[in-house]
């Protein structure tokens, strides 16, 4: 049993890891937010007046196939006679918009473990109900989800539990940014980290990428 000094310590160790996590969580925010305006804006010089980034909530409503599987007639008509109140409003933290529509859907964390994983998946699984052809991201500062996605490769292949996680929601192909290198003990909450020029480059060509292939399929629709 801890001595009540060890316990306050590691406590207020606990609660210092995450006022430094939700800061980090927050700063990656700005980051992204940035780095999207920068490579609509600046790289590829379009209208700004085109892209808009926010993070309202969309509204998923109940299936009705579920409605019909509801045994209880009463509460199947209820449920039907006031249908406009069943749903669940959802967002991810960055709703990318060209030309009102949505393209991107980013979610940016300090860092990932696989049970945050599984919720990401399941809110953008939820996302592509009412935007199919969504593109789903995840920035994210640092990763705890086990495998290479911290390390220097060109192309890692990642976890074992975590494309477990994802080959059960194919519809969502999430794609994995990391702007730290990894850290060399999970218990470190020094900060600043090194966020890098070469690692916010990278993240910008993506975006940038994104966008232009959105473009071009505009010229070819139009065409």
């Amino acid at each position: 049993m801890e001595h009540g000094a060890a316990k306050a310590v590691k406590e207020d160790g606990r609660a210092y890891g995450g006022f430094i996590r939700a800061t980090k969580g927050k700063l990656q925010e700005y980051i992204s937010n940035d780095l999207i305006q920068i490579a609509w804006n600046v790289e590829l010089a379009k209208d700004p007046k085109r892209l808009a980034v926010n993070s309202k909530k969309i509204r998923i409503p109940i299936k009705l196939e579920y409605i019909e599987t509801i045994r209880d007639k009463a509460i199947k008509d209820y449920i039907l006679s006031n249908i406009q109140r069943y749903y669940y409003g959802l967002s991810v933290d960055k709703h990318v918009f060209i030309d009102d529509k949505m393209i991107l859907g980013i979610e940016c964390k300090a860092y990932t473990e696989n049970a945050m994983i599984k919720r990401i998946l399941v809110d953008f699984h939820l996302l592509k109900t009412k935007v199919p052809n969504l593109i789903c991201y995840l920035f994210q500062l640092e990763s705890q989800l086990g495998g290479d996605y911290s390390s220097e490769v060109k192309n890692p292949k990642g976890s074992a539990p975590a494309l477990t996680l994802m080959s059960h929601f194919p519809d969502v192909d999430l794609n994995i940014v990391m702007l730290f290198p990894p850290r060399k003990k999970i218990d470190e909450y020094h900060f600043p980290r090194e966020l890098t020029v070469e690692k916010l480059e990278k993240a910008l060509m993506v975006l940038v990428s994104i966008f232009q292939k959105q473009e071009a399929s505009n010229v070819n629709r139009n065409n």
